[in-house]
């Protein structure tokens, strides 16, 4: 080997050296990369922005155990509700009062509000935050199918103080604060709320809550303290799955009455022109698709009771002579069930009076003149043949005997441009008005008109 050639070998060294290093660190940095991640702090985010509804809390509770599941040190339930159903509530509450991690309620975007059972929700939180230009409270207890009487209303203003008496005290909040959004619907601001000692912080967004948060030792529900380690957390947003959006579409009970009558409108008209299939089975769909969001709703059974003594009526109308009477008595009673059907105690989840009367009145006034349709044609007369000029008028063309003779012949009639032969029960004279009162075989039986 000559000495440049050594020297040549010797300059190829170092840049295998660096090639090698910088080969090994391109393998090493997606497992520093994937290190560092579990080494950050990771904050669950999960978004309500709807009534408290069993599709609003099934989103809760899956968004708290996948944070659980995933080692989280924080899960946020960001809230922006009217209020909804105390069953809905109490799942809701205890899904978080079971959690094995810190859970923070935050009212917000700025504008939000957390009415009714969304106050409950603050209040069971492990960290309670809101976002200025916030509202909370206003959370009297309203009963399905009206104003109570006062002993009931004593128990459920009971109940439901009760209910949160059990952990705002543990959380070291206001009780008394607290009971007075239940017991006179006080409502607080943000501000309020703070200096009230309802919730624990005001933050503008998400970030600005995670930053306060860290380092802050909270008090769990088994009385422990624990110290939140937030530092430089990331923040990952629960996505809803299809089938909570559509669930979510489908828990507005006006949508539900639409799909609810259209159906049944489409079934009515695979029954009579069967064989067509495509509108039989959308109209099966449609209202397996209302019937189901109605059985997450809470449905009123005398509501129920209207709308079959609504079709009743529409079908007694066909049979017995009412002049209408009994056609408008249905429609009251499609209309007043619909506007009754779905009883809930926010309007939200209530039906639009407007859809109630639109959806009855249609559905009415459709259904009626479908069935006078049918009873037409059930009772109508064949069309072709010596049968469908029974009832018919027309004249003598000739005088008409009541016998035929012996040439096989009694006399002939115009009936609807058309000449027949025809018998009489009595000889008529001709150009004498008759009408068709039967037949025999191809001759028609008439009579003086």
């Amino acid at each position: 080997m000559t000495g440049r050639q050594a020297e040549r070998r010797r300059g190829k060294k170092p840049q295998r050296i660096a090639a090698f290093l910088l080969c090994a660190a391109g393998l090493a940095l997606p497992g520093l990369t994937l290190a560092a991640q579990s080494a950050q702090p990771l904050v669950e985010r999960v978004v309500i922005d709807d009534t408290v509804q069993p599709v609003s809390a099934a989103r809760l509770e899956r968004g708290v155990a996948r944070a659980n599941a995933d080692g989280a040190a924080l899960v946020v339930i960001e809230l922006n509700t009217p209020g909804g159903l105390l069953d809905s509530t109490r799942e809701m509450v205890g899904a978080m009062l079971r959690s094995r991690i810190p859970v923070a309620v935050y009212i917000a975007p700025e504008g939000a509000r957390g009415g009714s059972a969304g106050f409950f929700l603050l209040e069971a939180a492990d960290v309670a935050a809101m976002a200025p230009g916030t509202n909370a409270g206003a959370s009297h207890p309203v009963l399905e199918g009206g104003e109570p009487d006062a002993t009931m209303k004593q128990k459920m203003e009971n109940d439901a103080a009760a209910f949160l008496r059990s952990y705002v005290a543990k959380r070291g909040r206001n009780v008394e604060a607290a009971e007075l959004a239940v017991r006179d619907s006080k409502a607080y601001s943000a501000q309020e709320a703070l200096d009230a000692h309802l919730i624990d912080l005001i933050a503008e967004n998400d970030a600005a809550l995670v930053k306060a948060l860290d380092g802050r030792t909270i008090t769990r529900m088994d009385g422990s303290q624990q110290r939140l380690m937030l530092a430089g957390a990331r923040i990952k947003t629960l996505e809803p799955t299809v089938r909570e959006r559509v669930l979510g579409a489908l828990e507005n009970p006006n949508l539900a009455l639409l799909l609810l009558a259209m159906g049944v409108l489409l079934i009515y008209l695979e029954f009579h022109i069967p064989g067509t299939i495509v509108p039989g089975a959308t109209g099966t769909v449609m209202v397996l698709a209302a019937l189901f969001a109605l059985n997450m709703l809470p449905v009123r059974h005398t509501a129920l009771l209207l709308l079959v003594a609504g079709v009743v009526l529409l079908a007694l109308e066909l049979k017995f002579t009412s002049h209408g009477l009994l056609a408008l008595g249905g429609i009251v009673s499609l209309t007043v069930g619909l506007l009754t059907l779905v009883d809930a105690p926010v309007p939200e989840l209530r039906v639009n009076p407007g859809v109630a009367i639109g959806v009855g009145v249609g559905l009415g006034g459709i259904t009626v003149f479908l069935l006078r349709l049918a009873m037409r044609a059930k009772r109508r007369k064949a069309l072709i043949g010596v049968a469908a000029l029974v009832g018919a008028t027309g004249v003598t063309m000739e005088a008409i005997r009541s016998e035929v003779d012996a040439d096989g012949r009694c006399g002939r009639v115009m009936v609807e441009g058309e000449i027949w032969e025809a018998t009489a029960s009595e000889p008529l004279l001709a150009e004498t008005a008759v009408r068709v009162t039967g037949t025999d075989g191809d001759r028609l039986r008439v009579s003086r008109a």
